[in-house]
């Protein structure tokens, strides 16, 4: 793609899912139309649905099926892919800094660089927050990106496969699973991990016992599981959880992160092969006060009703680096958008007629974000939720079939928004055909 010497430059960087919606509306428009240079800056070649991250660590789902290359969606959709990671911005000659690429080997692929952009969008995501824990970065293995999710799924069953092929007793904390955090990550992980662990152990791994010795736990520093849904629903979910064999620790803090296992507050250790620190959430600290620019204490950019933030009219932030005002929430007191999948997809329509009126020197409108709820899914045992939230002034609490469908539909909102219907409707019937020709959890 190339654009007039006129022609307005945007940058977006982080592709995420609001990030690669974004770039993929405004290539097809200003883009298509040579109105703008629309550029795509991140640190990965592909893109994964981020709410997906725990079926890849589980294994039940093939990330190559739904990944999607970066460069291809460029050339597609008529703006520019960039590969790197943003390490300064320049707000005084509106450039971005982005760090040399290198690859496995440690070779350099791409050079330091730096992108002159008039607007400027920031949708870097979010990150886990461990809160200063003594042992989760050396212990923990986290759900951040694809890397993370892949890294886990390999450990999970070659720790499968050693259990089977050593000769020994078991050690205690071997097949053990600690998840912290009971959010909607840690409670859809343990609930698939329940079930694939025992299907790779199938497939020939006969010394090993799944249901004695695979264990997943479920820790939670709150008073229940799921604690931003309605308490009918935690409950529910909790006792499917505990029905699986998922051992659940509410209200229980966790002190360090060891070698093998979690030591909680009081005292209680729980042996652990692999922990998953799944608790907590912040924007990356690249974003404290990076260039001037307001951040709150979870280094989240600051911005004002319109999306820009709240130093520099010419840059925009989205999802969950960005501290958005919701004054509907908690019942009216007042609040932050959540970080979300619903919130990035809804913010990145937001912004691309935001920089269409910009473009026409129309003035910007306030965004409102709209919640449509809750939903977590409980891999093939249910689904759980609440429906609508603040637009009716209450929540429809939901589970079961519909539910799933609901949940599902989230994600084929992502796919249509990137892809359109054609290309969507082949996409999920060559999965469903290769569903039924390939085992049901990945094994390497």
């Amino acid at each position: 793609m190339s654009g007039s010497p006129s022609a307005h430059r945007i940058v977006i960087v982080g592709g995420g899912a609001g990030g690669l919606e974004l770039a993929t509306r405004l290539g097809d428009t200003l883009g298509r139309r040579g109105r703008a240079e629309v550029t795509l800056i991140d640190k990965h070649r592909t893109h994964v649905w981020k709410p997906k991250l725990h079926e890849i660590a589980s294994g039940s789902m093939d990330m190559s099926a739904h990944e999607v290359d970066y460069l291809a969606q460029a050339h597609w959709h008529r703006f520019r892919f960039r590969l790197g990671e943003l390490t300064a911005i320049d707000r005084a000659r509106r450039e971005v800094r982005v760090a040399p690429y290198l690859d496995d080997e440690g070779r350099e692929v791409t050079p330091d660089r730096s992108f002159g952009y008039d607007t400027l969008v920031i949708a870097i995501g979010s990150l886990s927050n461990d809160f200063g824990t003594p042992g989760v970065r050396e212990h923990a293995l986290r759900l951040e990106s694809k890397i993370d999710a892949l890294r886990f799924h390999a450990r999970m069953v070659n720790a499968c496969i050693r259990a089977h092929a050593q000769t020994t007793p078991l050690r205690p904390e071997q097949l053990h699973v600690a998840i912290i955090g009971a959010g909607a990550t840690g409670v859809e992980l343990a609930a698939e991990l329940h079930r694939t662990a025992r299907q790779v152990v199938a497939y020939g791994l006969d010394r090993v016992d799944a249901e004695k010795d695979i264990q997943v736990s479920l820790i939670e520093a709150a008073e229940r599981v799921l604690p931003a849904l309605p308490p009918r629903l935690s409950k529910a979910t909790e006792d499917l959880l505990r029905e699986l064999g998922v051992e659940v620790h509410t209200a229980a803090k966790v002190a360090e992160v060891l070698p093998a296992g979690v030591r909680l507050a009081d005292g209680r250790v729980l042996p652990a092969e692999l922990v998953v620190w799944a608790a907590g959430v912040k924007a990356p600290d690249l974003l404290r006060d990076i260039a001037g620019l307001e951040t709150n204490r979870s280094n989240q950019l600051v911005v004002r009703p319109t999306l820009q933030t709240t130093r520099d009219e010419d840059i925009f932030a989205i999802g969950d680096c960005s501290a958005c005002a919701w004054p509907e929430a908690n019942g009216g007191a007042g609040g932050f958008v959540p970080p979300r999948a619903q919130a990035a997809h809804q913010q990145a329509s937001h912004v691309a007629a935001q920089i269409r009126r910009r473009l026409a020197g129309k003035p910007l409108k306030a965004y409102r974000y709209r919640d449509f709820g809750s939903l977590v899914s409980l891999g093939e045992y249910s689904t759980v939720g609440n429906m609508m939230g603040g637009l009716i002034g209450g929540s429809l609490m939901i589970e079961g079939a519909f539910a799933r469908l609901m949940y599902m539909s989230l994600y084929k909102m992502h796919e249509l928004a990137l892809h359109g219907i054609v290309k969507v409707s082949l996409d999920t019937l060559a999965r469903l055909i290769t569903r039924r020709t390939e085992p049901h959890v990945k094994l390497h």
